[in-house]
């Protein structure tokens, strides 16, 4: 078992079952965003679709176009809008992994090698500005202004959390109101949107909307604390990049304010040195870990993103019973306790 797994959390073993379960619900629909994906890929530009291809064929369990997919099916939606509504969000979000990449100078991604360790750093971020004009695309093809003001705007909340983290990274004295700024824009953002046009294109009231938004936004956030968690208590194969990439990046994570909070005189020191000035050597990442497990850090931010994945399903109450319903409750479960 994990470091987590093991230590942290206790997690119901059918987990992967409920994301499946979620997933086959609207299976067929999904089927016909990832054939829209490809027939949007492509381009004369030959580069163009072999490196999305790259990425989108390196696995990615589509979370966050399930979640429009549902929310449209939970509000009663029988068209077809969202489907070209949920391949939109899942361009917008390869384009920021992408991106991302490049600026962290990633290696790994689901396993695999990155774009940008394959080809370098200014394909990917070209390729990612096609994909988030194809978002576009296909915002405008739906032809909803309601829908496309709410992706433009995710999408440039997103551009801004991506900047932000850029400004807090190496900074220990950020305080944890300034870490949950950052992943509320550069991950819950898109969470919220996703849920939210479900609703948007099955014109549901104003209550329902807003409820499916705050779910999205709640899980996000889970998911991304879960996500935190991961990079220092997980093993590659199940992590998909390298164990402590985080760490040797400067990043400051809630697990480290965590850490750093709790710490005495001597830890915090540690913690400015490795990831304020990046002055990390043989053994640092270890004995980042064992002041991680020692200040309970690891089961603090699990802890966290589990309250916030049970606001989450608050947020569905105001819905009948239904499968979809219990399929989004399904996914709380998943994103909190993924990969144990």
């Amino acid at each position: 078992m994990n470091a987590i797994s093991a230590t942290y959390i206790a997690t119901p073993a059918d987990v992967g079952q409920k994301f499946e379960r979620a997933r086959s619900l609207v299976a067929s629909d999904l089927l016909e965003v990832n054939r829209l994906i490809l027939e949007h890929l492509q381009s004369q530009v030959p580069l163009i679709p072999e490196l999305a291809r790259h990425l989108i064929a390196a696995g990615g369990k589509r979370i966050r176009p399930i979640l429009t997919l549902l929310a449209a099916r939970l509000c009663g939606y029988r068209g077809s809008r969202h489907i070209g509504l949920a391949t939109s969000v899942e361009f917008i979000h390869t384009a920021t992994l992408l991106h991302d990449d490049v600026v962290d100078e990633s290696g790994l991604r689901r396993g695999n090698p990155t774009a940008n360790s394959v080809w370098g750093n200014k394909a990917p971020v070209l390729v990612g500005d096609f994909l988030f004009s194809r978002a576009f695309q296909l915002m405008v093809a739906d032809g909803s202004l309601r829908v496309l003001e709410i992706l433009s705007e995710a999408s440039a909340v997103i551009a801004e959390g991506e900047v932000a983290q850029l400004i807090t990274s190496n900074d220990t004295a950020i305080g944890e109101a300034d870490y949950l700024r950052v992943i509320r824009a550069k991950t819950a953002t898109l969470f919220k949107a996703a849920c939210r046009i479900g609703a948007v294109v099955a014109e549901r009231p104003e209550e329902e909307e807003l409820a499916l938004a705050e779910y999205g936004e709640a899980l996000g956030i889970a998911f991304q604390l879960v996500d935190d968690a991961l990079d220092y208590g997980a093993e590659q194969r199940v992590l998909g990049k390298d164990l402590g990439d985080d760490f040797r990046e400067g990043k400051i994570t809630l697990p480290v304010l965590i850490a750093f909070a709790r710490g005495n005189a001597e830890e915090r020191a540690f913690w400015r040195r490795t990831l304020e000035e990046l002055d990390q050597g043989p053994g640092d990442l270890e004995h980042a870990l064992e002041l991680l497990r020692r200040r309970g850090a690891l089961r603090e931010t699990v802890e966290r993103a589990a309250r916030y994945g049970e606001n989450a399903r608050r947020r569905l109450e105001i819905f009948p019973a239904s499968p979809a319903r219990e399929a989004l409750s399904e996914l709380v479960d998943f994103c909190v306790a993924r990969a144990f």
